[in-house]
């Protein structure tokens, strides 16, 4: 929708129109809630990748952002969303990162940030686990 929106306001404003637009909400009094700016990125990657994951869609979210989300991750963030790593190591597949102990399961890094943010993934999606390869279950739909 907002690649949409985009597209339908740069075809129907000038550039310069565009320009005045941005300039009128630059200094907006909006705030994200609660964790910032980064807590706002974590909603909309977390939320983008609901709809693409569900949908089988190959969206792939940029590394730097998925490195900030991923680094901002706290105990505090888990108890929110419910994440219980007990047991378990969380280890990306496609970048040097890793959170947890005990048993690795395996997974792309942003498929492993929506475990973070208390989503269980489709099956296939992750691999390990304690059980002689096994994901754990709550981390699977």
């Amino acid at each position: 929708m907002t690649d949409r929106t985009a597209r339908r306001d740069a075809a129907a404003f000038t550039p310069r129109v565009l320009a005045e637009l941005l300039r009128e909400n630059a200094r907006h009094p909006w705030k994200p809630p609660a964790a910032g700016p980064t807590g706002a990125l974590a909603h909309d990657v977390a939320h983008g990748l609901d709809i693409t994951v569900a949908l089988g869609h190959p969206r792939r979210v940029p590394e730097d952002r998925l490195r900030l989300l991923l680094d901002a991750v706290t105990p505090r963030s888990l108890r929110f969303f419910g994440t219980d790593l007990t047991g378990v190591q969380l280890r990306a597949q496609d970048l040097d990162w890793s959170l947890g102990e005990e048993t690795p399961v395996y997974g792309e890094a942003q498929d492993l940030l929506l475990v973070l943010f208390g989503r269980r993934l489709p099956p296939g999606r992750l691999n390990g686990g304690p059980e002689g390869h096994r994901v754990p279950p709550t981390l699977v739909a």
